[in-house]
């Protein structure tokens, strides 16, 4: 791969990384463009994961540092994703085409009826229900099948993990987007490990992606931060719709 490919990928993964902490959607851009350079599937799905990784590193540490954070629940919630993760990692590593391209649309759509649906009270960011241990609980089993899918292919689970901890567990927006990326960073360790140990991860052209990733996933969470649910929602919408279009379009 020359300079000017990684160069272009930096550039790519800084709107991927931005877009994923804000919404999700950013491996839509990273994976394909890997795969347009030539890449092979399951390798491009393996080398997308270092971007991913260094990203919500980034994420995390901004949310930390403007005080935001809930390291208890969420490793908890990270633990369960790590079990899906590891399945998924397994069958990702065989997995090549785009014959998935179909069901991740649809999963969109589900995703974007629930997120309409708003929560009645999220003023607090805690969960809001008559019975929290049964939200955490489901939580948590939904976590699982979540981590499945992110360690299978990455791409949309954002928009698989967002109505998870807003719709069930009743989170605000700001506070959805600090777990997710805390979920996402400990499950990727796993299933990072797991394609390293089965496929060829292109290093060189993982840390091109994770120097741009890094800076818009700083910049994602900076702008979740100052802005808050007025512009989370709109772009979580604006990001589904474009992504559905492109995925269904023959």
């Amino acid at each position: 791969m020359d300079y000017s490919q990684l160069i272009i990928l930096t550039s790519v993964g800084v709107i991927a990384g931005w877009l994923n902490v804000m919404a999700g959607g950013g491996s839509l851009l990273t994976v394909p463009i890997m795969l347009f350079m030539g890449i092979p599937g399951p390798v491009a799905n393996g080398t997308n994961r270092i971007g991913i990784l260094m990203q919500n590193i980034a994420a995390v540490s901004t949310f930390f540092k403007k005080g935001h954070s809930d390291f208890k629940l969420g490793f908890s919630l990270a633990g369960a994703a790590c079990i899906g993760a590891v399945g998924g990692a397994m069958i990702g590593v065989n997995l090549d085409g785009e014959w998935f391209d179909r069901l991740l649309a649809l999963t969109m759509i589900v995703v974007m009826l629930m997120m309409l649906t708003k929560n009645k009270t999220q003023s607090t960011g805690q969960v809001q229900t008559a019975n929290p241990g049964s939200k955490l609980l489901l939580g948590h089993v939904l976590m699982v099948g979540a981590g499945f899918w992110g360690g299978l292919i990455q791409v949309g689970v954002g928009f698989i993990l967002m109505p998870i901890l807003y719709r069930v567990m009743g989170f605000d927006l700001v506070k959805v987007n600090m777990y997710k990326v805390f979920i996402v960073l400990i499950y990727t360790v796993v299933a990072l490990i797991v394609f390293a140990s089965q496929v060829e991860i292109l290093w060189i052209t993982g840390v091109a992606l994770a120097i741009g990733m890094m800076t818009g996933g700083w910049l994602g969470a900076r702008t979740t931060i100052s802005k808050g649910e007025t512009w989370i929602r709109p772009i979580f919408f604006a990001t589904l719709s474009v992504f559905i279009v492109v995925l269904l379009w023959p």
